[in-house]
């Protein structure tokens, strides 16, 4: 007995570092995500998935979708830094509180930077000369704002909910009426009614800024992280089709085509897949195929 436990002293001490460095680089490769079952899932390329409308843009009859569109994992998405930023021509869409028009964006996100940030990031925006909406991330974690229902102040009043750096997460911004609300991961999060009736203005026809915005009172602002499957809607959703967005995974198709003005799956491409051929412009623009890590399918 003596000498099999010596024997076992002396096999630990000859290869106890060469163990330990061992179970150090393989806790290092979970962690980047090398194991994750998602890394080795065939991807699908860019353009496989898109709508198809048979009377042109902005039409809806026959209105369907083509490819591969079964929530496959993209083979790239958006990777942004401070100077990355896509614009679209200027798109047919009027918002106004006014006339009470709804709509909704939808993106999957992922936050290099903390939810204490010194600076908003805006992941989106829709941008007049008078006016402009704009949706990211701010000092007290996610925001909504909107400069045509405050003044152009910036603040990013309507939000407020915050989540995890260094993860991916699907975030719905929707305007129904006078009310701002925020989900993240298909779970309500937060919403703000208090949108003055006198500053109510109308956006019509905006420009769609993917990335990064320019707003009056913060000037010219930026996303950090990575972003993938943007879509935008001209109207409200319900709370079962925002979860079903949520469950559809970072690959997922649009829902409710009638009302899809634009889609961008963001992979490898700006590109608008929603058949309304709003495609991008890009500048600064990089994407990459590492972005496993962060994120797990719902």
């Amino acid at each position: 007995m003596g000498k099999k436990l010596q024997s076992a002293m002396e096999y630990l001490m000859t290869y106890g570092w060469a163990i330990l460095i061992i179970a150090v680089v393989l806790g290092a490769l979970f962690q980047l995500g090398i194991f994750n079952a998602s890394t080795f899932t065939p991807k699908a390329p860019p353009g496989s998935c898109h709508v198809f409308r048979p009377n042109g843009p902005m039409t809806t009859s026959f209105i369907n979708t083509q490819g591969i569109c079964n929530g496959e994992l993209p083979q790239y998405v958006w990777s942004s830094t401070s100077t990355s930023q896509a614009i679209t021509p200027a798109i047919t869409l009027t918002v106004s509180n006014t006339l009470n028009q709804d709509f909704t964006v939808s993106a999957w996100l992922y936050i290099k930077n903390p939810v204490n940030t010194p600076n908003m990031q805006p992941f989106f925006g829709l941008y007049t000369a008078t006016s402009t909406i704009y949706f990211g991330q701010g000092p007290n974690g996610w925001y909504t704002g909107t400069s045509y229902a405050y003044d152009l102040n910036g603040y990013g009043d309507g939000e407020i909910a915050k989540t995890s750096s260094y993860q991916w997460h699907n975030v719905v911004e929707q305007e129904k009426g006078f009310v701002l609300t925020t989900y993240i991961d298909g779970v309500f999060a937060s919403w703000d009614n208090s949108l003055p009736a006198a500053d109510q203005k109308t956006i019509i026809n905006p420009l769609v800024y993917i990335g990064g915005i320019n707003t009056m009172y913060y000037g010219q602002r930026q996303f950090v992280g990575m972003m993938s499957n943007i879509q935008l809607y001209n109207t409200s959703l319900t709370t079962n089709e925002i979860t079903a967005l949520y469950n559809g995974g970072i690959g997922g198709a649009p829902i409710k085509l009638n009302n899809l003005v634009g889609w961008w799956p963001l992979n490898g491409d700006v590109k608008d897949y929603s058949g309304n051929n709003n495609n991008g412009v890009p500048s600064g623009v990089t994407f990459t195929s590492n972005w496993e890590s962060g994120y797990s399918a719902p």
